[in-house]
C-alpha cells in the first residue's frame, strides 16, 4: 500500500493550499474531501480576499481547485470515519478504503449548529435553510427571518434584503459582524433588528408561516410572520473523526501551537476547525500553507 508523505483531510481553502504547499516541496500528497471549497461555497460575495474586489465564494472555490489540480495530487472524494496513529497515520474512509500518510493535516472545517427548537428538523427544506446564498433566491418577495449575529448572517440579511420586502435579524445578545457590514446593513429600511431575542418554536402547514420569538429580557413571546427563516448561528467542528488523545478545546476545536501543530506528533491542523481566533477565508488559507511548510519541516527532522 501506496503511504503518502501528507494526507490532507479537508477541501476548503484550508486544505487546497495545505495541498499545493505540501506538494511543491516535493512530497507526496493525497487531499480527502466530499466537496472542494468547503462552507466559502455558502458566500455569495467575499470582498476581503486579496486581489478581488468582489468575487463569490463558489467562483474563488473554482479558481483555487482548478489552480491545485495543475499538480500532481490524489483527490479522493469520501467520508473519513477515523483517523489512527500508529507507525504512520491510518485513515478509514466510509468507502472501505484505508490510506496511509507519514504526515496528515487536518483542515474538515465546521458544520452549520442547528436550533434544535421545535419544527426545525420538521420544516427543513420547506421553509428552513442554512445557506442564504443557495436558497435565498426562492425566497423573493416573502417575508424571511434570520438567526445569528456574525459576519454570515448580517451578510445573509443585505442579501435577502434586495429581494424580500420584510428581513428579520434575530440576535441572541449581541451583533458581533464587521462593522463595516453593519454599516452597510444599516443602508436597508426593510431589515428590522431586533436584539436579545431567541426562536422558540417554528411552524407551518405544509411550509413555515410563522416562527415563535422570546424577548431574553422579559421572556414574553411572540410571533413573527414568515415564509422562511435560514439559521446562522455559528458552526461546531468537524472532529468526530480524530483521535481520542488530540487536544480541543472546550468548543471542540482543535488546539494548535503557531506552526499549526497539535499535540501528536506528525499531525496537523488548519482553518476553521482549530481554535484559531478568526475564521476568515484569507487566514484559513494561510494556516494551510504553513502547515504544510511544518509538515515538510517534521518530515526532514524525523528522517521519514
Amino acid at each position: 500500500m501506496k503511504i503518502f508523505d501528507v494526507v490532507v483531510i479537508g477541501g476548503g481553502p484550508a486544505g487546497l493550499n495545505a495541498a499545493m504547499y505540501a506538494v511543491r516541496k516535493e512530497l507526496s500528497v493525497a487531499i480527502i474531501t466530499t466537496d472542494i471549497g468547503g462552507q466559502m461555497l455558502l458566500t455569495n460575495d467575499i470582498e476581503n480576499y486579496l486581489g478581488f474586489s468582489s468575487i463569490s465564494g463558489f467562483e474563488l472555490s473554482e479558481k483555487m481547485e482548478s489552480h491545485v489540480k495543475n499538480y500532481s495530487i490524489e483527490f479522493i472524494t469520501a467520508q473519513v470515519l477515523k483517523i489512527e496513529k500508529k507507525e504512520n497515520f491510518i485513515t478509514y474512509l466510509d468507502d472501505e478504503t484505508v490510506i496511509k500518510g507519514k504526515t496528515c493535516i487536518i483542515t474538515s472545517g465546521k458544520r452549520s449548529r442547528l436550533l434544535d427548537i421545535p419544527g426545525e428538523a420538521q420544516f427543513t427544506g420547506r421553509g428552513v435553510s442554512y445557506c442564504a446564498t443557495c436558497d435565498g433566491p426562492f425566497y423573493r418577495n416573502k417575508t424571511v427571518a434570520i438567526v445569528g449575529g456574525g459576519d454570515s448572517a448580517v451578510q445573509a440579511a443585505i442579501e435577502l434584503a434586495t429581494i424580500s420586502p420584510k428581513v428579520y435579524l434575530l440576535v441572541r445578545s449581541r451583533i458581533r459582524a464587521q462593522e463595516i457590514l453593519v454599516k452597510r446593513m444599516d443602508e436597508y429600511k426593510n431589515i428590522q433588528v431586533m436584539v436579545g431575542y431567541t426562536p422558540e418554536e417554528i411552524k407551518g402547514d405544509k411550509k413555515v408561516n410563522s416562527v415563535i420569538i422570546k424577548n431574553k429580557e422579559n421572556g414574553q413571546l411572540q410571533s413573527l410572520e414568515i415564509e422562511g427563516i435560514f439559521v446562522e448561528a455559528g458552526g461546531i467542528p468537524n472532529v468526530g473523526f480524530v483521535p481520542e488523545n488530540l487536544i480541543r478545546n472546550n468548543l471542540g476545536e482543535i488546539v494548535t501551537d503557531k506552526n499549526s501543530a497539535t499535540n501528536i506528533p506528525g499531525l496537523f491542523a488548519a482553518g476553521d476547525v482549530t481554535n484559531n481566533k478568526y475564521k476568515q477565508v484569507i487566514i484559513a488559507a494561510g494556516e494551510g500553507a504553513a502547515a504544510a511548510l511544518s509538515a515538510h519541516d517534521y518530515l526532514l527532522i524525523s528522517g521519514k
